[in-house]
């Protein structure tokens, strides 16, 4: 019998002890306590459809037993199986993915016209507000690391996206293109990881280049002119481990590996002495989402896109974040706020790139009042 085999019948035994006695252990715990069992319900009425979920609802998140046992489970699934949960993929050499953004490369999927209609009505209600637009998509991490996921993965593996871009942009929406950015960057001897390896997101360098690439675009185009605010950076060193590694949510799994050293760069306004902070009066606004976020607004702070392109540019932007929401939800809060579009020349719109197929409440048209 193989190695694999005995690993498989081991499980199966393992699950059918804990059928056994997960019903009696939870009686016991809730007479204890000195509370009526739960599975005394089932016998009061006829029980509907509707009853029985609700019980086992209940029974799956009160059960004891289910809740001691489950993340030792989760565990072994994870070292036996490499099977880290519905949101995460084991990748090579310590990488994590996440799992949508990967069915957003891998399955079948055709961009809805509502994704077009939502960015070209967007586009158009700016302009008629003297407003540009410019759409900063942000590369899922298997875009730009296949091989970091799967031995021999061949690029390009987002030729959806690729298409997405080219119908944009032949219907007059300015892209700033990362995936071409970070491509050439990669080729660069001795180059640094652009994406963390526990984390869904940019690592300081990627968010450093992706600062970059804005700010060449909108200044050589002359939407803006280089401001006169002088920053300072400032050296930050942060730990942690990443989203993806953490949404496994076995504590287990996360203490095989070290928490990620990040070399982060805190952007300071040299005349206040304090670190960056928006102007509501500038003529950049920035929309996006977690990829905002990060290093900006958690730690080490001040120290994102946001600041970074601040930097570059010479001077405060305006900005709205909205964690996973950039599709949509962005754009009706800007939409509430119609103030801060006054005295604004340019929009820059990040969103990432899975949500073409997975952004929350959709591609929906909002329209400017």
């Amino acid at each position: 019998m193989t190695a694999s085999r005995k690993s498989h019948i081991g499980l199966i035994a393992a699950f059918l002890i804990l059928i056994g006695v997960v019903a009696p252990s939870q009686i016991v715990w809730e007479l204890r306590d000195g509370q009526s069992p739960q599975i005394v319900e089932l016998f009061r009425q006829r029980p509907t459809r509707t009853d029985l979920r609700q019980f086992e609802s209940r029974l799956e998140s009160d059960c004891r037993l289910a809740q001691a046992v489950r993340p030792w489970m989760q565990y072994a699934r994870f070292i036996l199986f490499e099977d880290a949960g519905d949101k995460a993929l084991v990748g090579r050499d310590g990488w994590f993915f996440y799992r949508p953004g990967v069915q957003y490369l891998t399955e079948r999927y055709s961009p809805p016209e509502d994704l077009f209609t939502a960015i070209t009505s967007f586009r158009d209600d700016l302009a008629k507000r003297g407003v540009k637009l410019l759409v900063m998509p942000a590369p899922n991490k298997a875009s730009i690391y296949p091989e970091m996921l799967t031995a021999g993965a061949a690029k390009p593996v987002n030729t959806k996206t690729r298409d997405v871009l080219t119908k944009l942009s032949e219907s007059g929406v300015e892209i700033v293109d990362l995936f071409e950015s970070y491509d050439k960057a990669r080729l660069a001897p001795g180059s640094p990881d652009y994406y963390l390896a526990q984390d869904s997101h940019w690592s300081p360098e990627g968010m450093r280049l992706a600062a970059e690439a804005v700010a060449r675009r909108l200044l050589d185009s002359g939407g803006v002119e280089k401001g006169s605010v002088r920053y300072q950076m400032r050296p930050v060193t942060v730990e942690r481990c990443g989203d993806v590694l953490r949404m496994i949510r076995v504590p287990q799994v996360e203490q095989l590996y070290k928490p990620q050293q990040m070399n982060c760069t805190q952007v300071i306004d040299a005349a206040a002495g304090q670190p960056y902070r928006d102007d509501p009066n500038s003529p950049v606004l920035v929309l996006g989402d977690s990829f905002l976020r990060i290093f900006e607004r958690d730690e080490p702070g001040s120290g994102g896109f946001i600041a970074h392109l601040a930097n570059n540019l010479g001077f405060g932007v305006t900005s709205i974040v909205n964690d996973g929401g950039a599709s949509t939800l962005v754009r009706q809060q800007l939409a509430n706020r119609p103030a801060l579009l006054k005295g604004k020349k340019v929009v820059v719109w990040e969103f990432v790139e899975r949500d073409i197929r997975f952004g929350t409440e959709g591609w929906q048209v909002i329209r400017m009042p």
